[in-house]
Order: structure tokens, then sequence, then C-alpha cells
């Protein structure tokens, strides 16, 4: 993370509006709602693990155990149980 000077960016009426909460200190600015991604929207680990998903249950209803599932997606009983159910 850069961090980048106020009085460079903002202007002067605003500046002077914010200092009147907090001076000196460092603040953390969100992106507007609007802007953020969801998580893995970037990376394409949320596709990934959407299709991935997908599969099991498709293959859970081809009656493919449980136990086969772990093993052939390295996951978890438990984990593949949850994906199912």
């Amino acid at each position: 993370m850069n961090y980048l000077k106020a009085t460079d960016l903002l202007p002067d009426d605003l500046l002077k509006e914010v200092q009147r909460y907090i001076q000196g200190e460092l603040i953390y600015i969100p992106s507007r709602p609007s802007e953020r991604r969801r998580w893995g929207e970037s990376s394409g680990a949320a596709l990934y693990y959407l299709i991935r998903n997908e599969e099991i249950r498709a293959r859970f209803s081809e009656r493919v155990p449980i136990d086969e599932l772990s093993e052939q997606y390295g996951l978890s009983v438990d984990r593949i149980k949850k994906i199912v159910y």
C-alpha cells in the first residue's frame, strides 16, 4: 500500500474539514461499495470452486461414493458432505 499526501490530493476546504476530526494520524479510506469486487473475482478462484463443486454434485448424483470423491478431489469427507448436502 502506498501512502499519499492529503495536501496533494484534497482541496483545501475538504482537508480542513478532515483535520477537524483527525490530525497527523493515519486514516484508511475504503473503496466505494460499487467498486469492490467479491472474493475470488480477480484471481478466478471463485469460478474455479464453483465449477469444482458443481462437478462434485454431478458425480454424487451419479452415485459416486463420498469417500471416492474425497480421494479424487483431495478434500475431507466432511467437506464433500457440505458441498453435496
